[in-house]
């Protein structure tokens, strides 16, 4: 890949990495009600889960299931109910970390899980690999797509956990952290709307 393209594609990666949606709305609410160091595992998640969908869609995962729509309906049925209750369990997080509080941030297994179900993710991964990857040198184009990636996606939605601690001290007041948790939830909600038109 010319260098001229990589750095298009680092751009690509960082833009679509930083940019609001379903990971990054869920990544600042974490960080409001759990703090940095209790998010790291659903930061690795978001990381790892995707690079795996980039990798898969990248070696053919996505014109299967282009190829069967009853496979696209499920996958956005699957979305959508699971968009919902992360909506929920944000929505109406009650307090900021405190241990008798019985929510809990999502678990590294449940954000890698979340990328197969994420409209985001899937565009993102469809995208750039029909952008960037070379039919002439497949699986070294498909692994340049994913360290581009790898390489951005994590200081990306780091800075979304961040700016959450950055509001903690704000929104230790009761009834703004329920404004904000419910602002959240409606967020990620919101994200559902380009798959539904």
């Amino acid at each position: 890949m010319p260098l001229d393209a990589f750095l298009g594609l680092l751009v690509y990666a960082f833009v679509t990495s930083i940019t609001p949606g379903p990971n990054n709305m869920m990544l600042m609410a974490s960080g409001v009600n759990f703090g940095f160091r209790r998010t790291i595992p659903h930061m690795l998640g978001i990381g790892i889960g995707f690079f795996v969908l980039l990798i898969a869609v990248g070696f053919g995962l996505g014109a299967v299931i282009h190829a069967y729509p009853p496979i696209q309906t499920a996958m956005k049925v699957a979305s959508v109910a699971y968009m919902l209750w992360l909506a929920w369990k944000i929505a109406f997080s009650r307090s900021i970390g405190e241990a008798k509080d019985a929510s809990r941030p999502l678990t590294f297994l449940q954000a890698a899980g979340f990328q197969w179900v994420n409209p985001k993710a899937w565009a993102m991964a469809l995208v750039a690999m029909g952008a960037y990857t070379n039919a002439e040198r497949p699986v070294l184009s498909v692994l340049l797509v994913g360290s581009a990636f790898a390489l951005v996606n994590f200081p990306s939605v780091s800075s979304w956990a961040g700016f959450g601690v950055a509001l903690r001290s704000f929104l230790s007041d009761p009834k703004r952290l329920r404004i904000f948790n419910i602002a959240m939830g409606l967020a990620l909600l919101a994200t559902l709307w380009p798959m539904l038109r």
